[in-house]
Order: structure tokens, then sequence, then C-alpha cells
């Protein structure tokens, strides 16, 4: 019981550590100068948003090692690593290289390694493939908000 709560706190520690990496690249001026898609929420609802998703990420991904190990769930666990190393990069592409056009083809990787956790988690886990159902539905908001912002400024 102790090794599950550890682990639990160790999925925890490396998706908050792939957030920090994404945090250091935070919107500023060059941000605030562009044109938005008129559905672009307000700057403050990110935080919180993103703040639920990493621990659901998290959670998700334990649930998965805790069903089958480490073996049994080998794909959807290598995924969650490949998704994010996506995510943090799509901040650091989009924020701090200013290149929209990058992070958008970013994301749209990033998408694909979400929907493929899902449907190789959902046999293993279905709790664990709903909460990156979750993950998958802000992706695909947020990559339209990508390709707007692209459009709007290219």
């Amino acid at each position: 019981m102790i090794r599950s709560w550890l682990m639990l706190g160790a999925f925890l520690m490396v998706t908050f550590a792939a957030a920090a990496v994404g945090a250091r690249f935070m919107p500023g001026s060059w941000y605030e100068g562009l044109d938005k898609p008129w559905f672009t929420p307000p700057g403050w609802v990110f935080g919180p948003v993103w703040t639920v998703l990493y621990v659901s990420m998290a959670v998700a991904a334990w649930l998965a090692w805790r069903k089958a190990g480490w073996s049994g769930a080998a794909v959807p666990l290598a995924l969650f690593g490949v998704q994010l190393i996506l995510n943090a990069a799509w901040t650091w592409l989009f924020f701090g290289l200013q290149r929209p056009e990058l992070a958008l083809i970013d994301v749209g990787l990033l998408w694909v390694a979400i929907r493929a956790m899902v449907v190789t988690v959902w046999p293993i886990q279905p709790w664990a493939g709903s909460l990156w159902l979750v993950y998958l539905a802000w992706t695909s908001f947020a990559s339209v908000l990508n390709a707007g912002v692209w459009w709007l400024n290219r």
C-alpha cells in the first residue's frame, strides 16, 4: 500500500516537473499584442485548468500502473512520457520561441499521443482512460486556439 502511494507521488512529481519546464515560458507582451480568436478564455482560466489537468494526468498514469504494473501498462505509460515532453515543448515553442506555427505542429502530435494513450489504456483501466479523455478534450480546444492565433497573426 505504501509503495502505491509513493508511486502516485512519483507520477505527480514527474508531471509537475514537466509543468515547471513549461512555466518558464510565460505569456508576456508579445502574446498580449497578438490578435486572438473571440473564444479565447481570460488568462486567469489557464492556471487552474492546467493544474487540474496535470493532477488528472498523474492520477491516470498511476491508475494504469496500479492496475497492470510497468509491463502490463508499458505502452500507455511510454505514451504518458512522450506527451509530457510534447506538452512542455509546446510552451517553449509558442511563448519561448514565439512560433505559433511550430507550436501547432507540436500540439497536433500531442493530441495524437493523448488519443493513443486513451486507446491503449482503456482496456487496462477505464477510469484512467476517462481522465485522459478530459485532457484530450482540453487539448482539442487548445489546438483550435493555437490555430486561431496562428491564422490571425500570420
